[in-house]
């Protein structure tokens, strides 16, 4: 993976806070709406051991968050910088 990959969906608040964060700081991502991309909702359950947490995002070190606070979001995306 070379870049984020972030599963969320329209109608989730903390996904839009989340992508506002990654907007606004022009961080390049890949998006994927869950309702929109069969077999996502099934990934993300995979990803977080059953639940269906999101968002979800994944980053190219092969850690990942999920439901994070902007601060989180921030410090691991300037980490990886």
């Amino acid at each position: 993976m070379d870049n984020i990959v972030f599963y969320g969906a329209s109608w989730c608040p903390d996904c839009i806070r989340s992508r506002k964060v990654l907007d606004d700081n022009k961080i390049q991502y890949e998006y994927i709406d869950i309702d929109l991309v069969d077999g996502a909702p099934e990934k993300v359950a995979l990803i977080n051991k059953g639940m269906k947490s999101i968002p979800t995002i994944l980053f190219p070190d092969g850690s990942k968050l999920v439901e994070p606070s902007n601060k989180e979001l921030m410090d691991k995306v300037n980490s990886n910088s």
